[in-house]
């Protein structure tokens, strides 16, 4: 007698019920003598049979005593086919809900091109591919997360739109999953910072992934994530759970002392101030006692206090002087410049504001199939 278990394997889904009917037809098994011999009705037999009736862990593991078609493969064939009803029917709600698609029509494309996103021509499926990028189940859940960026953006004094500064800043969260990140270390934070410091001399696409290296040793995922249409933001400061936090850049501007102040303004952030909030940057000045502290974080670890006085003294801002101090400081001489230009407007003498001040600053561009920032050559 052979008692070898059959195997049945589709590239395909279809209702199980099928597969059922065929078999017993091509066994010459009445429908009624397969339901006496698994011991079920004859009616639930002909409802598994029109779809209406689901098969069940017990009923399948009968199907497998009296047909050898192994348990698991109705149970599988079940799952996948009550899956599919279930995508269908959720199709068709998404349809009725495509309108969400307007908040994210000028920059969905973005996403998909940058792969945050699969691509497609379906609204539909645009607004699945969507909830999907967000984590969260449906609609609903989709429109709490949106309702409650609204309400982010109304307690701000923003430019930026907020369903493209929700979208940005949720792409930072998906990147920093990427990054294995140790538990929160304040000390070593601040010891990175200084390494980091650094690294403001060197090509851009060199420091980047140091950065991003000694910020995870310390706790914090560095993230680099080019503006999404609408959202004016420069960078981000975040805490993604209670010992690990997120600093996100945009590389707006595309210049060395922009990039670089934004990131130790955000990294002020994490040192200063509370868990709870996000603390979001669009280099806008603000009279918000955070944002100043930030500020000052920023300035003076980049440029010590004694060391800018003295500097200011001198009351000589020439290439060859801003060169000088930058050399002896260890950064970048864009970082002094841009110091210059943008938070010393008493400054008046000298006003460093020509090309061969702004010859000192480092340019960068975007590259999109890396995905990173790259140095740009000057002309």
């Amino acid at each position: 007698m052979n008692t070898k278990i059959e195997t049945f394997s589709p590239d395909y889904i279809i209702p199980p019920g099928e597969i059922l009917e065929e078999t017993l037809e091509a066994r010459g098994i009445k429908k009624k003598e397969f339901a006496e011999r698994c011991g079920r009705t004859a009616k639930m037999i002909s409802e598994i049979i029109a779809g209406k009736a689901a098969i069940t862990p017990e009923t399948a593991l009968q199907f497998e005593r009296v047909l050898g078609i192994s348990a698991a493969l109705w149970s599988n064939l079940e799952t996948k086919y009550r899956l599919r009803l279930a995508e269908k029917e959720e199709c068709e709600r998404l349809e009725q809900h495509t309108g969400v698609l307007e908040n994210f029509s000028s920059f969905i494309g973005q996403l998909e091109k940058r792969g945050f996103i699969q691509k497609s021509n379906s609204p539909a499926q645009k607004l699945a591919n969507l909830i999907k990028f967000f984590g969260v189940g449906g609609v609903e859940a989709l429109d709490n997360r949106l309702d409650a960026a609204v309400s982010f953006r109304k307690t701000q004094t923003f430019k930026s739109d907020p369903y493209a500064l929700n979208t940005w800043l949720r792409c930072g969260e998906i990147k920093a999953a990427d990054i294995d990140i140790a538990s929160y270390d304040a000390d070593k934070f601040k010891k990175a910072l200084y390494a980091i410091r650094k690294l403001t001399t060197a090509k851009i696409e060199d420091a980047i992934p140091q950065a991003v290296k000694l910020c995870a040793e310390a706790g914090v995922a560095l993230v680099v994530i080019p503006e999404i249409k609408g959202s004016c933001v420069n960078g981000a400061a975040r805490w993604i759970s209670k010992d690990k936090a997120l600093i996100q850049l945009s590389g707006r501007y595309l210049v060395d002392d922009i990039f670089w102040f934004t990131f130790f303004h955000e990294a002020g952030h994490i040192l200063l101030h509370g868990k709870k909030d996000v603390y979001i940057d669009e280099g806008e000045v603000t009279n918000d006692k955070q944002e100043q502290e930030a500020d000052t974080f920023a300035q003076n670890i980049l440029v010590p206090k004694d060391a800018w006085w003295e500097f200011m003294q001198m009351m000589n801002w020439s290439v060859d002087a801003i060169q000088h101090l930058a050399n002896k400081l260890e950064i970048a001489p864009g970082i002094i410049v841009g110091r210059l230009q943008h938070h010393e407007k008493e400054v008046t003498s000298v006003r460093p504001n020509s090309k061969a001040h702004n010859a000192l600053k480092s340019r960068y561009k975007w590259d999109e199939k890396e995905q990173t920032l790259l140095s740009k050559e000057s002309n």
